[in-house]
């Protein structure tokens, strides 16, 4: 598989390039495609691994078989766990064991190329940035977002699950900028000051498929089962379709069916 050609960042933006490439193929294999992921673990087969690529790709497989490996491998045998837990705990321990190997990758790297204490500590920074793929499958992510966020009750008729897609700023301001019945100067003010706390709101808001956060410029749509916000273009909708969708389902809800 091409993807799993190897390459050697050097700096750290290279190596934070290369941990957010493969962050992504991993949550892509634990929330869009997790029917595919859960079919390629089957107990039946021998060790199997989750690799993630910087390519955003991934790939279930059997570990390196050089001694030692080129990188550091993944967790070993996910697959034997598969069938004796809960499909949700399974998935959620899969999310921490690559956690902790994505990590391993990344300080592999600065280690191999002479990181300083000061390259480490801004590498780590940028990592702690993002949301933990754990965090992100379980909606752990979610929740923090919204035990940040002080919003008050007026902003509260406007939040996330009160509609169905977040349209690009642009098309926001555009909105708002259609007359208006005149008003007092103090509820002017008011309003502002609302809307703001709204859009922050909107700002934290994460991908329930990339983890990344809510761009102003970017066409969002919220799942009406799991109540998870996406990327349009992470889950393949415009919003000229989704204005033609009337109950919107994410990848991972329309998959999901009872498991034996």
């Amino acid at each position: 598989m091409d993807s799993k050609a190897q390459y050697n960042p050097r700096t750290v933006e290279e190596v934070f390039r290369d941990f957010k490439g493969r962050r992504a193929g991993l949550i892509k294999a634990l929330t869009i495609d997790v029917e595919e992921f859960y079919n390629q673990c089957d107990p039946e087969k021998e060790n199997l691994c989750l690799y993630g690529f910087p390519s955003e790709q991934w790939e279930v497989n059997l570990p390196a078989e050089e001694v030692p490996p080129e990188l550091p491998e993944p967790v070993l045998g996910i697959n034997f766990a598969r069938d004796g837990m809960q499909e949700k705990d399974w998935l959620s321990l899969v999310a921490v064991h690559s956690d902790a190997w994505l990590l391993a990758i990344a300080f592999y790297f600065g280690a191999r190329f002479g990181f300083d204490k000061a390259d480490r500590k801004r590498l780590f920074n940028m990592i702690n940035e993002l949301p933990t793929i754990y965090e992100v499958v379980t909606g752990a992510a979610k929740k923090q977002v919204k035990e940040k966020s002080s919003v008050s009750n007026h902003s509260g008729s406007k939040s996330k699950s009160s509609s169905k897609t977040r349209a690009p700023e642009s098309q926001a301001r555009q909105t708002k900028a259609l007359p208006l019945p005149s008003k007092d100067e103090d509820e002017d003010e008011d309003d502002d000051d609302l809307d703001d706390e709204d859009e922050e709101e909107h700002e934290e808001t994460l991908c329930g498929a990339c983890g990344e956060n809510y761009g102003t410029d970017e066409f969002w749509i919220c799942c009406d089962i799991c109540e998870k916000w996406f990327h349009g273009k992470c889950v393949k909708i415009t919003p000229a379709r989704a204005d033609h969708i009337k109950q919107y389902k994410c990848p991972s809800c329309s998959n999901k069916r009872a498991r034996p």
